[in-house]
């Protein structure tokens, strides 16, 4: 709960990788039975290092931190971002270049099964995309951008915010020279979707039930600044909920007159 409150009140953007959607895409995407802490690592690490692509081979828009996160991030709070990646390999021989469109990519960044979060079902909140920020990198035509926007326009393959302009945004960048790579075109989605709310909502209810039978709190009340109290982590856990409620409220359409955090 501490990280999560340190990540709420100290962060300006978190990125979220999730254990489970990581050995998820590694079983039944690459077809690894039994993934390696070293094969998840160099998922995320082919994650974060095509994020700051546009950081590294700099052009016209997105080349520099704050203006990659500033359009991601339309209120202080909701700085969680969710990724998907396409197409996924862990196999640096290259024997020959596969024709991959730029539409390809961009649907299927769309697609849960290439998401980087396990986010369960939420029946009772009608979660949609706050915004999204694609990465595309390799050899591109801007006018293969504008018609794959069209396209995903036309078949509604992503739902917005009601409450505010939203689109996806597009930034085109160069592949790395020193990396030899399988796909023509590849891409990065970096996204803010309030079911997001819902694995904190599952962390929530785990951190619950062990509060309830007090486990692995003696550990805890050694250190002095549990001695006297675990107010710590009812705080904590208040800061999350809070999250938990302000991700719900964005899928609304008054979200604009929240006011469900409490003032510190």
């Amino acid at each position: 709960k501490q990280w999560y409150q340190r990540r709420v009140r100290g962060a300006d953007c978190v990125v979220v990788l999730d254990n489970t959607a990581l050995n998820r895409i590694a079983s039944e995407r690459l077809k690894i039975q039994n993934p390696t802490l070293d094969q998840i690592n160099q998922l995320v690490s082919t994650i974060m290092a095509a994020s700051t692509t546009t950081l590294r081979y700099p052009g016209y828009m997105n080349n520099d931190l704050i203006g990659l996160i500033a359009a991601l991030i339309p209120t202080p709070r909701l700085h969680f971002l969710m990724t998907g990646y396409t197409p996924l390999t862990l196999d640096q021989k290259i024997s020959n270049v596969r024709k991959t469109t730029v539409l390809d990519v961009m649907r299927r960044l769309l697609q849960p099964k290439n998401i980087m979060v396990s986010t369960p079902k939420d029946k009772r909140n009608n979660h949609c995309y706050v915004s999204i920020l694609n990465i595309i990198q390799g050899e591109v035509d801007p006018t293969q951008v504008h018609k794959s926007l069209q396209r995903i326009r036309e078949r509604k393959l992503a739902n917005f915010i009601p409450w505010g302009p939203a689109s996806i945004q597009v930034a085109l960048s160069k592949k790395s020279p020193y990396i030899p790579t399988s796909h023509r075109v590849s891409g990065l989605m970096l996204a803010n979707h309030t079911s997001i709310s819902s694995l904190f909502g599952k962390t929530l209810s785990q951190y619950d039930r062990l509060r309830n039978r007090g486990a692995f709190l003696e550990q805890f009340k050694k250190v002095k600044m549990f001695s006297d109290s675990l107010d710590e982590f009812d705080s904590a856990r208040e800061v999350v909920q809070q999250l938990i409620d302000e991700y719900n409220a964005a899928t609304k359409e008054d979200y604009k007159m929240y006011s469900g955090v409490k003032k510190e």
